[in-house]
């Protein structure tokens, strides 16, 4: 069987020491643990700047480190995603993480007061150690204090996956993007789901083969729900009830809702991405 590069480290001079006897490599290495210190990191095809970005890191993620060398690392995300990062957007691992953004961005204060100069922001799904607190702010491991109606514990979950993604209507499209300043269409899936805590694969071919199960796909797309994913070769769709759809997509630019049929009949007709491929329900 041949391995997902996507999701599996290995290349012709160097793999995962856990690859070993599977892949061919001129070296194996182990990985150590860092964490991603940036707002949002893109993670990079090659190591170069105008190399294709496939997925986005959150703040906070903690990533699996194969190699640094000439300001770049080649790393694998939790979600077990393969590919490069600036080794700046990295850091030392500073405890485990107590909670995670709720709000789809909050800033992060040098101090406990809104009226202070904002740091940087933190999007949703980023992930900070809590040290202390303050009036009505959070204290976060490395510095800063973040608004504690932003944040959640870490093991505490949505309960509606497509209310997450609702939220997220009118976010600009973004390829390869993960987070609430732009994102793609699997990327909202992702997003989505773990906010519920529920796992959920990166590309939409990996979403269409690994979530739920396939339902028959009626001549009237009839028969579908809220929650149910909708799939085109290359696309995912929420369905939000049984008729209308929220997706992030290139047409609009940004996470739009719109009827399940007028969107089937565009893809297929105008923008030539193939009949729907499957129905999948969690």
């Amino acid at each position: 069987m041949t391995l997902d590069r996507r999701r599996n480290a290995f290349r012709d001079d160097l793999a995962d020491e856990r690859l070993r006897g599977k892949v061919d490599a001129t070296r194996f290495a182990g990985s150590v643990k860092q964490n991603v210190t940036a707002c949002v990191a893109s993670l990079h095809r090659q190591p170069f700047e105008q190399s294709a970005v496939d997925t986005q890191a959150l703040f906070g993620e903690l990533v699996s480190v194969f190699e640094q060398i000439d300001g770049w690392a080649w790393v694998q995300l939790c979600d077990g995603y393969v590919g490069y990062l600036p080794t700046s957007v990295l850091g030392e691992p500073d405890g485990q993480p107590t909670h995670r953004v709720l709000a789809l961005r909050t800033f992060l204060y040098p101090g406990p007061s809104l009226k202070l100069p904002t740091r940087r922001y933190l999007g949703i799904g980023s992930s900070v150690r809590v040290t202390g607190s303050e009036g009505e702010y959070l204290e976060i491991a490395g510095g800063g204090f973040v608004f504690f109606r932003h944040l959640v514990p870490i093991d505490s979950f949505e309960a509606d996956f497509v209310a997450v993604a609702e939220r997220l209507q009118g976010v600009p499209y973004l390829w390869g993007g993960k987070s609430s300043l732009g994102i793609d269409c699997s990327g909202l899936v992702q997003l989505s789901l773990a906010a519920c805590g529920i796992a959920c694969p990166r590309d939409s071919d990996m979403q269409e083969a690994e979530l739920g199960a396939a339902l028959a796909i009626e001549t009237d797309l009839s028969g579908l729900k809220r929650g149910d994913l909708v799939f085109w070769k290359g696309h995912v769709a929420i369905m939000l009830d049984d008729t209308r759809m929220i997706h992030a997509n290139g047409w609009t630019m940004d996470v739009h809702v719109e009827p399940l049929k007028a969107a089937e009949k565009r893809i297929r007709d105008i923008s030539n991405g193939g009949p729907i491929t499957s129905i999948r329900r969690l």
